[in-house]
């Protein structure tokens, strides 16, 4: 049975559990589950990650831990009863834990790893807190360690800062908000401007000295030079070095390393120097013999100096390398290191360039327990400690010391009879009163033992030596009467034996005989001469002589005589207990001499601060036994002795003695008598304050009135207790009395000198320290009486004196901080006085740091919900006198420029935190009836009015983001919690007076926007919170958005009518409200909006500008992120039930339908816009969005900015055509006008002409780098017009040649032809734009269909690509998941004129066989019945399907949606009439190249044509025989026949194109490949036989051109001739391979009348190396584009030449093989290339010679795809087509005869029989003459890979699109040529037809069926005339007359197509 639990709450699980029994919870090991119930070792409870599923789990698996319960029954809530610090650690630890893996994901590797080792130190830590074998110090120390570790996580993490109290994390709930935030600010400060320390430490460590001439051992000594005062400021730190330079105790770190303490932070300059100096031990010269000597002498060696400076740069922990100098001067040694650092180093040399002293130095902060602490490794190791010289900064008490600093300066000594002066050495000892020499008291430096004896170094030669060295001689106390120092001086001989001589000796006492010390400073000491074997230790011998030339005596012969030597030495005394002043000692034996007691009071005020201090005790002691001895005649002059100590202790040096006295004053006072007198001097000092003249010696009184107090009242304590409690009242009249002589000069105003207000502002900065005092004596109640009197005694008046005032406001800030005030009987009499001065400043905004501090303090001492009556009656007060003017202070303050220092900057900015931080604490005190009253006091609705709008704009300040630094998060919900209880208080307020009659829409909108921005603040964003601070948040404080959001529509449903006042103007605010992602957030907000369209439409009718406000602001907050799915169904929902029973239902459920579909766009948008690169989909989606501004909102201004955001994503892809393309559009939008314009996006103010201006130049500029330099041509026209205009010659120039050079790069850049694919996206996964849609994608440059593939599916990862092109069925689309089918598809052009022009560069041709393209094609071969395995022909059909787009590729995407999609099936018999057709023209096309040498080798024409013959051969075209030849078939489809003989036409076409090809091929042909040439020859015998030629020959009619005599005739003046192979211009009369009807050649050979045409034809001008190996073309169609051949197939040459021409052709063959792309697909029976879908082609027999009719419905190149059977000759290029219509059949055109003949070199005409169905634009075509003079293109034809109208002997334009196209330069042809039924009708017709054709690079409108048109920038104006080539604007040219008969309307000419000079 499960029964609750009762103790068992709160555990750690231990091991982890599956769950796998029923109900059981799953759990992980380090979860906290919280228990409900057990049953048998079994547990019910949740963990506490996820409380909502609850389970059961073994009680074995769960650690129970202590937790106290809140709320018991269902909603109790478990709190473990652990210390709060282990709470934290582990919440934290499992917060950090997700993110720390985070970091390992974002490759955040340094704080990955930093924080790793911080997780495992707090780990550590926490073990240790958890074991609680911590003593109460270290337990306080590894917390502190724990929360900097936390706070330190936490700032790298970027979570919230945590407010603590003693290493405990707070409740905010259990302290006041300025308490809080005091907690907040102090972490912040702490983290943010880390505290400069005011002591610092050097660390010194020697490594070692590198130097060449080393070999002697070594002394390196250290100190701190000041070179501004020039002298050493620190001791010395001496080490020993051994013959290697290293340090010579290795094993004893201290020995090696010292810690130069308490340097001031004046101290760290740049004049500060690091000092080194080295003195070697040795030979007294360096270069002496070994052996020379054995004495070892102490000798100078070098000197190293470092500016303390440089090493504040950085903590630097690298060895740093001191340059050594040697002294060369050893008189100079004692100033070489000042030499040094004035640059005076010239005289010195370096030891060596590699040599110097290896040093590690390093500054540390802090103070020396800090450092212990945070470098606890270098004093575990070891570190000797060198102190500064003399004492520190700061004296401690308690510290003792007695060193004695001696430096040994210099000495003056005679020869002594030497010719040389003498090498001194001086000796030291310390000799005691015993005559004894005292033992180990003579110190070098730190870093080494005390030593019994100094010798000093020797200068060599010197009777004049300056040492310089300075010794500490530490003695003792008790030591020291009676010592004294021993100096005695030795020659020291170079002599081999080495010896020392003594020759004298000096001496100096360290104590004088009346107790006094030797005085610092510098001596001169006697020089006593002795003898070498003088015994000096009997000192009474010596003692009695004079040692000082100071205190020579005049009758002292003996000691004159000495006087000629001397001995410098200066001394300084640094003890605590011994002095050198004589009138302290006075002072202190004033017993001995009572008639100096006067004398030395007077003279204690000279006497150095420092050693009163010293003896602090006994002087106090000393001044109060001269009272009690006689008051009346000492009580002043020890009154004033007093006040002189204890201003002393205010001094920052010695303030560390205020516990010394506070000691003193409690432990051994004991002038039991001493107030009265204490008082009455007091007293009389204060009554002359307002008559005396000088008042300095008064404020130094009142500035110790603290201590006077202390001394009064614990002298009156003693009296107590000694009489019993005597005189009470006589000692409270006095302090009445002096208390009422303060408030008098209190009272006082300052008449004109400021000395009276400066005596009362001294006594105003020391009196609180007086109130603890009074407290000892007298009730609370008393005490803050007096001080409420005497506080309120200060003049009311605000004077012009500033000073005063502040001071006034100083004291009553320590006043509150005073123990009196937390009191709460005495808070409430001193509360009025606070707030009287408070509200005096904050009025006069002045002093406001101290206003915020003391009402901070004020608000700390009330705590939250405290309901005691003193509480409350306090808060009364505040409210009444407070409140508004703290509003107004907060108002003001933040309305205020912000000062610009950072430090002002800081100020200013923590002076309104506190003033926040009052108002929030004020407010929550507040309970109702403290708002009831407030509300109640206002008289006016005025003054409720504004204060109302004063304190909704002050939340509105504390909203700001920047109002608290943002890891404040704890800070930002008190202060919303506290708002929102607030203004739920005063909404109240609002419905009651301002509704109605008395509405006030400034208050109504101030309140709304109000809660908007409250809702909104990114600290209420709860789905942002980690999951645990989430649960926090909502235990704490609930949804603080969700009441806020009922409030407003509580608020709103109360405006009834003057709702219509908030629209507009409320919906974009409440739409964003509506956007956070809080289900019951929405639930209450969105209804909002239905009620807006209902007031809306009441109003107008519509509602119109709902719908307006709620576009506009969708985009922009859906952009920043906002809103989801969910919301868009939820808007959508909720609305639609809303409006279900309006009489306005279906404009609302309209404009909600738009709304919602806008969404869904944004969405998608955004959603897309988060993919790092630009892909496809960004731009689809931008296009998507961008069409649905234009075309279903008409919002212009988005229109543009989405134009723009485009044109970014096209240039980041480098799409720059599309790039151009987008720029148009807004192009569009703007006229040639004048018309100002506003600044916009990036561009500037100005007029609509220069942005227009601007935008054509960068459109230009794009496409130039698209390579689309057509478009770009005409955008230059255009403005160059405007330039014309307007006479700007200037920029019409650069305009022109701008032009010109972009009509170079048509000719001369090789420009790639792309590949195109159809894109289905299937399934519901797809972004709304995609979903179940078709798009035709315009491919990268070299992208075939692999890599597309491949970059599909890496923007759509998740997609499934379709292996099939089959059109999906329903599951497909309605499935949850994305499904990819591409395949590549062929386009078809819409305009044919410029494609099958004769003589148009494929330069030119090649742009529009890709451009402007709006058709696409796609061939599917399949089976229809039963598949003859003998011959898969037979039933072999072709599904063709034809896509039309929304819009032309290339556009403003590179991708646009299909529109329609049309499919037809084509039957075997029409397959196969289209692959010969087209096969035909891919050998046609090759011929042509190979003869015009396009081709860089032979290999695609062999490839072809043994593909060709050898299918042949082995039954390819054999198999059509048997297929469609034979009489079943006839007889079984009779509707067929002119299909049939179509089929035989080409076949027979075929063979005779393959005859002339082997022809060529003969000519061209490497030696190496002739074997293979043979073998074609014969094959070729053999499939002639095989086709049966001869017996078809019968049936076939004549051609309708043929050539009777079959030889060309060569006519040189002929313009249009073609360059044959060798050279040579020819005419051709007669092609070869335009064949009679009747085959005249016999099956068995090649005619030899051929082979000598073909001969003729090539010539021998160059051979067929030359031939093959000319250059590649750059154009894009030399790289084996098969657009060369038809569009459909691939020629047997590899087709991804053109995509890869470094492909080997095996490789590339195979390649493209593998391919679907029916572009590139090899032709073969297996692919087939199918004929136009809409139609099903019948041929006529040859000889009905009608001309086609033109079919409106038909493009260009649908009637262009099928030539006639032997109407292509090689020499023009005629070919006509066979086509049906409407069952009507048409005859292939016929060339024009023409009827005169004029010169053969000018006159030709220029006939196109092939309309452009859907160009609305018509015309004629001007007959023209090319001239030889007007237009020279050198190098067309080598450049051109398609033969565009070559002019060699039989080969004309054999291009893709040409086919049907009749010869632009037809010459004279034999009338035998014409076919019967034709005539000059026909080539009128042709002539009429011609202008249809659109201009050729025009981007023209698709007006018959696009309801969205391009771009209309880029179509030239309609004329009559459009010209084949852009024509130059205002330039018209005469034409000539073809024949002189035929004139067309006159109008300008089109300009001749490019030719070479060789051409002309």
């Amino acid at each position: 049975m499960w029964i609750p639990t009762e103790h068992e709450k709160y555990g750690v699980v231990i091991a982890s559990f599956r769950g796998t029994v029923p109900y059981g919870l799953s759990l992980e090991i380090g979860d906290t589950v919280q228990i409900l119930e057990k049953c048998d070792g079994w547990y019910r409870g949740f963990a506490l990650k996820n409380p909502n599923i609850k389970g059961i789990f073994p009680s074995s698996y769960v650690h129970l831990k202590n937790a106290c319960v809140k709320n018991k029954g269902q909603f109790e809530m478990v709190i473990p009863t652990e210390d709060s610090v282990i709470t934290e650690m582990t919440s934290t630890l499992r917060d950090w834990g997700t993110m720390w893996k985070q970091l390992y994901v974002r490759n955040e590797g340094d704080l990955f790893h930093r924080l790793w080792h911080i997780m495992n130190e707090i780990l550590d830590l926490r073990r240790q807190v958890l074991v609680g074998h911590l003593t109460h110090d270290r337990m306080k120390d590894v917390k502190r360690h724990i929360t900097a570790r936390l706070d330190w996580g936490n700032e790298q993490l970027g979570l919230d800062l945590v407010p603590r109290k003693e290493y405990a994390m707070v409740d905010p709930e259990d302290i006041s908000i300025t308490e809080l935030y005091r907690l907040m600010e102090h972490r912040h400060r702490k983290k943010d401007t880390p505290v400069q320390a005011s002591s610092h430490h050097l660390f010194v460590q020697m490594k070692s000295l590198m130097c060449s001439n080393l070999g002697e051992e070594l002394e390196v000594i250290f100190s701190l030079f000041d070179s501004k005062e020039n002298r050493p400021i620190s001791e010395r730190f001496f080490l020993r070095l051994n013959r290697n330079g290293l340090p010579k105790a290795p094993d004893k770190p201290e020995r090696q390393c010292s810690l130069f303490v308490d340097l001031g932070s004046s101290e760290l300059r740049r004049d500060i120097y690091i000092t080194v100096h080295i003195i070697r031990i040795g030979r007294m010269g360096a270069g002496e013999k070994k052996n020379a000597c054995s004495v070892q002498y102490r000798r100078p060696f070098g000197c190293a100096v470092l500016s303390i400076a440089d090493l504040l740069t950085g903590e630097t922990k690298d060895d740093l390398i001191l340059k050594v100098y040697m002294c060369n001067t050893e008189s100079e040694w004692y100033q070489i290191h000042e030499n040094i650092i004035k640059k005076l180093n010239a005289r010195y040399n370096l030891t060596g360039s590699n040599a110097g002293l290896a040093v590690s130095l390093q500054l540390l902060h802090g103070d020396i327990e800090q450092i212990r602490r945070e470098y606890s490794s270098v004093f575990s190791h070891g570190v000797s400690i060198t102190r500064k010289l003399g004492f520190s900064n700061i004296i401690m008490p308690g510290e003792m010391r007695n060193d004695l600093y001696i430096t040994i300066e210099r000495g003056e000594f005679e020869k002594g009879g030497k010719s040389v002066a003498r090498n001194v050495e001086v000796t030291m000892f310390i000799v005691e009163s015993s005559g004894q020499t005292l033992k180990d008291f003579i110190s070098f430096g730190s870093g080494e033992p005390p030593a019994s004896e100094y010798h000093s170094f020797v200068l060599y030669h010197n009777n004049s030596p300056r040492w310089s060295e300075l010794l500490k001689l530490p003695i003792p106390v008790d030591k020291f009467r009676g010592a004294h120092i021993r100096f005695e001086f030795r020659h020291c001989s170079t002599k081999e034996k080495g010896e020392k001589k003594l020759f004298g000796f000096s001496f100096v006492p360290l104590m004088q005989e009346d107790g006094r010390t030797l005085p610092d400073g510098t001596h001169e000491l006697i020089v006593h001469k002795c003898e070498e074997n003088t015994n000096l230790q009997d000192t009474t011998r010596y003692l009695k002589l004079p040692f000082s030339k100071g205190i020579l005596l005049g009758n002292n012969n003996q000691a004159m005589k000495a006087t000629k030597e001397s001995f410098w030495i200066t001394s300084f005394l640094c003890s605590t207990k011994l002095t050198q002043n004589g009138d302290m000692l006075d002072l202190l034996k004033w017993r001995t001499h009572p008639d100096k007691i006067t004398g030395c009071l007077s003279k204690l005020k000279e006497i150095d601060g420092s050693e009163i201090v010293k003896f602090l005790q006994d002087t106090l002691d000393t001044l109060f036994g001269i009272l009690d001895e006689n008051s009346q005649k000492y009580g002043s002059k020890v009154f004033d002795s007093l006040v002189h100590i204890i201003n002393l202790l205010q001094d920052s040096k010695f303030h560390h003695f205020k516990p010394v006295m506070d000691t003193y004053i409690e432990s051994h006072f004991a002038g039991a008598l001493a107030y009265r007198d204490l008082i009455k001097v007091l007293k009389w000092y204060v009554d002359r304050i307002t008559e005396a003249e000088r008042q300095e010696h008064i404020q130094e009184v009142l500035k110790a009135q603290e201590y006077i107090f202390k001394y009064i009242v614990q002298s009156r304590r003693l009296f107590s207790l000694a009489t019993g409690g005597q005189n009470e009242e006589e000692f409270r009249r006095c302090i009445q009395e002096l208390l009422m002589s303060v408030r008098f000069f209190l009272s006082q105003e300052s008449k004109g000198s400021g000395a009276l207000s400066q005596s009362q502002a001294v006594f105003l900065s020391s009196f609180p320290a007086v109130y603890s005092e009074l407290l000892k004596l007298f009730d609370v109640r008393e005490v803050a009486n007096l001080v409420q009197d005497t506080l309120g005694s200060l003049p009311t008046i605000v004077h012009v004196d500033d000073a005063l005032q502040a001071v006034k406001l100083q004291c009553i800030g320590k006043t509150v901080e005073s123990q009196l005030y937390t009191n709460p009987d005495s808070r409430y009499i001193l509360l009025p006085v606070v707030l009287h001065h408070l509200h005096m400043h904050l009025q006069e905004q002045k002093d406001l740091i101290m206003c915020a501090r003391i009402l901070s303090n004020v608000f700390c001492l009330i705590k939250k919900n405290s309901s005691e009556k003193s509480v409350l009656e306090e808060i009364d007060v505040i409210v009444a006198s407070l409140l508004d003017i703290l509003l107004r202070t907060i108002l003001e303050i933040t309305s205020r420029p912000q000062p610009s220092g950072s430090t002002m900057r800081l100020q200013f900015q923590d002076v309104t935190g506190e003033f926040v931080a009052c108002l929030l604490s004020l407010l929550r005190q507040m309970t109702d009836r403290h708002y009831q009253q407030l509300l109640d006091s206002f008289n006016t609705k005025e003054e409720l009015r504004d204060f109302l709008l004063q304190i909704f704009t002050v939340f509105r300040i504390l909203i700001r983001p920047e109002m608290f630094p943002k890891d404040w998060t704890v800070m930002r919900l008190v202060a919303n919690n506290v708002i929102i209880t607030t203004v739920l208080y005063l909404s109240d307020a609002l419905r009651k007076n301002f509704l109605n009659e008395n509405f006030d829409y400034k208050i109504w909108d101030s309140y709304f926007y109000l809660a908007v921005i409250f809702i909104n603040q990114l600290c209420l964003q709860l789905e942002m919170f980690t999951p645990s601070k989430k649960k926090k948040v909502l235990e704490k404080y609930g949804d603080m958005r969700v009441t806020m959001g009922c409030e407003i529509f509580s608020m709103w449903q109360n405006l009834g009518e003057h709702k219509l006042h908030f629209i507009p103007a409320l919906i974009g605010p409440f739409l964003e409200v509506t956007l956070i992602p809080q289900p019951d957030l929405r639930n209450v907000m969105i209804p909002i909006f239905h009620d807006m369209m209902d007031w809306e439409q009441r109003r107008s009718g519509n509602f119109k500008q709902v719908e307006a406000k709620l576009i506009d602001k969708l985009d922009s907050l859906m952009s920043e992120g906002k809103g989801d799915e969910t919301y868009r169904e939820l808007f959508n929902s909720i609305l639609l039930k809303k409006i279900e029973r309006e009489t306005w239902r279906e404009s609302g459920v309209s404009l909600i339908a738009t709304v919602t579909r806008l969404m869904e766009r944004l969405l998608d948008y955004r959603d897309c816009m988060k993919m790092g690169e630009v892909d496809g989909k960004k731009i689809g989606c931008t296009v998507s969005l961008l069409n649905f501004y234009k075309t279903e909102l008409n919002k212009e201004e988005m229109y543009i900015r989405y134009i723009h955001k485009l044109y970014d994503l096209h240039l980041k892809a480098q799409n720059f055509t599309e790039a151009a393309y987008t720029l148009l559009l807004y192009d569009e939008l703007l006229e040639w006008s004048d018309r100002p314009l506003r600044e916009f996006l990036t561009y500037p103010m100005q007029t609509e002409w220069q942005r227009k201006e601007h935008l054509h130049l960068a459109i230009i500029q794009n496409f130039d780098r698209g390579k689309c330099w057509e478009n770009g041509i005409i955008l230059c026209r255009k403005i160059a017009e405007q330039y014309e205009s307007y006479y700007d010659y200037r920029n019409l120039s650069k305009m022109r040649m701008m032009e010109a050079s972009l009509y170079d790069k048509i000719m001369d850049q090789q420009r790639l032809e792309p590949e195109f694919f159809r894109v289905g996206f299937y399934g519901k996964k797809f972004p709304f734009f995609l979903r179940n849609k078709e798009f035709v994608c315009r491919g990268h440059d070299y992208e075939r269909l692999e890599a597309f593939q491949q970059r599909m599916l890496n923007e759509f990862p998740h997609a499934i690509a379709m292996q099939h092109a089959n059109q999906p069925d329903e599951t497909i689309f309605q499935a949850e998941a994305q499904y990819l089918q591409i395949y590549a598809v062929t386009p078809i052009p819409d305009s044919q004129e410029v494609l099958q022009r004769e003589g148009v560069p494929d330069n030119i041709k090649s742009f529009y066989k890709v451009n402007h393209i709006w058709k696409f094609r796609y061939d599917r071969p399949f089976h229809k019945g039963t598949k003859d395995k003998e011959n898969e022909f037979k039933s072999l059909w072709v599904e063709r399907t034809s896509l039309y787009l929304v819009q032309s590729l290339p556009g403003i995407s590179r991708w646009f949606e299909v529109e329609k999609r049309e499919v037809v099936e084509m039957s075997p018999l029409e397959n196969a009439t289209e692959v010969l057709e087209n096969k035909n023209q891919q050998l046609k096309t090759l011929i042509s190249q190979c003869q015009t040498r396009q081709m860089q080798n032979i290999n695609p024409l062999t490839m072809c044509l043994n593909g060709v013959i050898d299918a042949a051969v082995n039954g390819g075209v054999s198999r059509y025989q048997e297929a469609f030849f034979v009489k079943e078939y006839i007889l079984s489809h009779p509707e067929d026949g002119e299909k049939i003989a179509r089929l035989r036409e080409l076949m027979l076409e075929q063979a005779q194109i393959l005859e002339f090809g082997l022809a060529v091929h003969e000519k061209f042909v490497p030696q190496d490949m002739r074997p293979l040439h043979k073998k074609l020859v014969d094959q070729f015998f053999v499939m002639k036989s095989s086709l049966g030629i001869q017996e078809f020959s019968a049936c076939i009619q004549a051609s309708p051109v043929h050539f009777p005599n079959g030889s060309p005739r060569v006519c040189r003046n002929s313009a249009p001739a073609s360059m044959s192979p060798d050279g040579t211009r020819v005419i051709p009369r007669r092609s070869p391979l335009s064949y009679p009807a009747v085959n005249r050649y016999s099956s068995s050979s090649l005619s030899s009348q051929a082979s000598a045409e073909v001969s003729n034809i090539t010539g021998q001008s160059e051979s067929s190396d030359e031939v093959f190996n000319m250059q590649p073309s750059p154009s894009t169609s030399s790289l084996s584009s098969t657009h060369s051949a038809s569009p459909n197939v691939t020629s047997s040459a590899p087709s991804s030449a053109r995509a890869s021409p470094l492909l080997s052709d095996k490789h590339k063959h195979s390649r493209e093989n593998s391919c679907l792309s029916p572009r590139e697909r090899p032709c073969s029976a297996i692919y087939p290339t199918p004929v136009e879908p809409s139609q099903r082609l019948l041929f006529n027999h040859i000889g009905d010679g009608a001309l086609p009719r033109s079919d409106p419905n038909l493009s260009a190149p649908e009637k262009a795809v099928n030539p006639t059977p032997s109407s292509w000759s090689l020499d023009s290029g005629k070919e006509a087509k066979n086509m049906s219509d409407g069952g009507k059949l048409i005859s292939p055109p016929v060339p024009p005869r023409p009827t005169q003949t004029a010169s053969p070199a000018r006159h030709t005409t220029s006939v196109s029989p092939s309309p452009a169905g859907r160009s609305p634009l018509k015309g004629s075509m001007q007959s023209f003459t090319p001239s030889p003079v007007e237009y020279h293109s050198p190098g067309l034809i080598s450049n051109s890979p398609v033969l565009s109208g070559s002019y060699s002997s039989g080969i004309s334009s054999l291009s893709r699109c040409s086919t049907s196209e009749t010869s632009g330069f037809e010459n004279q042809v034999n009338e035998q040529s014409v076919a019967p039924g034709s005539g000059h009708s026909g080539s009128e017709e042709l002539v009429r037809k011609e202008s249809k054709t659109p201009p050729p690079y025009s981007v023209y409108e698709r007006t018959l069926r696009r309801p969205v048109p391009l771009p209309h920038s880029l179509s030239i104006p309609i004329t009559a005339e459009p010209p084949a080539l852009p024509p130059k604007p205002l330039a018209a040219r005469s034409g000539h007359l073809e024949n002189g008969t035929r004139r067309t309307d006159p109008g300008p000419r089109p300009r001749p197509l490019p030719r070479k000079v060789s051409q002309l």
